[in-house]
């Protein structure tokens, strides 16, 4: 449960423990703390920045809550649909307190069931596709450190001076060497191993930060989000290259996060170039988010007075805004397409409305009583 980590180049040491407390008799480990704490930084940061993508937080909320469980029963199904060992059982394939999780998995599953999720609370799917992208990357910079602590997601041997030695991958190698060296990996467990989870969480955090410099420039939405893709994919490319832990496919010999990283940066990045081509003259606009839980209350009470007709708002601001230009006119707009002391006013101008159209004059040719002559 404990590890001696050692960074011989720099001459540094740290112990870990996979145990962070124990409760009520049972050990509660620092991975899924991590995790935890990945996925709640990366929510965080969506929905701080949800009004400049024109969603409204109320509902992003059940979005979130049904994308997030779906992430991770499909990260799992993705790596034990891979992985190079068969389970005894099916309590030891949903049992996630000694890791396995596959990211493609999850974000494939997140892709799909968080897209059904917006359709059912009705809010844009693509531009939440782009800010739950970014909420990804802070997810995955900091989810990354369970790996360190787990002493796990590493690579091959490197003289490089940041290399690190624990007993966990000297035994981890040790027995794996057989099978890496029939894949033409060759290993010395003695040696230290590049720290990958380091790589990628560094990333990750590299993309977070350009991505979000260019979030005001971003010309068509989803753009964001193919941007990931392919950002993403290409740490993934050379990062799996060095590991010696990858999951790898029935056939070919080939590792499965670089097959769909090469191919995802390819499709997203053809995508983001003929999207570009296309609106190139066409800045993009975003309507703003619309207060689900007042406009709920505000059409029962336009209801209750006997409004009938349409209660639906429209504004919008260019996605170059900034982020407190989007807070307060989307707060502002609330404000006023919302407001139940206007709606004794809004109703009767209603009814004014339509008692002009019932006392408009016959058309020609028709009779006061709306018959026509022959």
């Amino acid at each position: 449960m404990t590890n001696l980590v050692q960074f011989p180049g720099l001459g540094l040491e740290c112990t870990v423990s996979r145990v962070a407390f124990t409760l009520f008799g049972l050990p509660i480990y620092w991975y899924g703390i991590i995790l935890a704490a990945g996925l709640m930084l990366g929510v965080a940061f969506a929905f701080h920045y949800a009004p400049d993508f024109g969603i409204d937080t109320d509902r992003l909320v059940d979005v979130v809550l049904i994308g997030t469980f779906c992430a991770i029963a499909c990260a799992r199904a993705f790596y034990v649909a891979f992985a190079p060992f068969e389970y005894e059982s099916l309590w030891d394939m949903i049992n996630l307190r000694d890791g396995g999780i596959a990211i493609y998995g999850s974000v494939i599953g997140a892709a799909v069931f968080g897209g059904l999720a917006c359709k059912w609370r009705k809010i844009p799917v693509i531009a939440t596709f782009d800010i739950v992208s970014l909420g990804f990357l802070v997810g995955q910079a900091v989810g990354r450190w369970g790996n360190f602590v787990n002493q796990e997601a590493f690579g091959s041997n490197t003289t490089l001076p940041w290399g690190m030695y624990s007993q966990a991958t000297q035994s981890y190698l040790a027995a794996w060497q057989p099978t890496l060296a029939a894949q033409g990996i060759q290993v010395d467990p003695s040696l230290p191993v590049h720290p990958t989870f380091l790589y990628e969480s560094i990333w990750c955090l590299i993309g977070l930060l350009l991505l979000w410099r260019y979030l005001k420039k971003r010309r068509f939405n989803g753009e964001i989000a193919l941007l990931y893709v392919v950002w993403y994919g290409l740490g993934r490319v050379w990062i799996e290259g060095l590991r010696t832990d990858a999951l790898m496919l029935p056939f070919g010999g080939l590792r499965v996060s670089q097959v769909i990283a090469a191919l995802s940066v390819c499709a997203a990045g053809a995508a983001v170039l003929l999207l570009r081509r296309k609106y190139k003259d066409t800045p993009l606009t975003v309507p703003l988010a619309v207060d689900a839980a007042r406009q709920k209350a505000y059409q029962k009470q336009y209801a209750a007075q006997g409004g009938s007709g349409v209660t639906g708002w429209y504004a919008s601001l260019p996605a170059s805004a900034s982020h407190k230009e989007f807070v307060q006119k989307t707060r502002q707009f609330n404000d006023e397409a919302f407001d139940l002391g206007k709606i004794g006013q809004r109703v009767a101008e209603e009814q004014q409305i339509a008692e002009l159209h019932t006392g408009e004059e016959p058309a020609e040719g028709e009779d006061e009583d709306g018959s026509t002559d022959h």
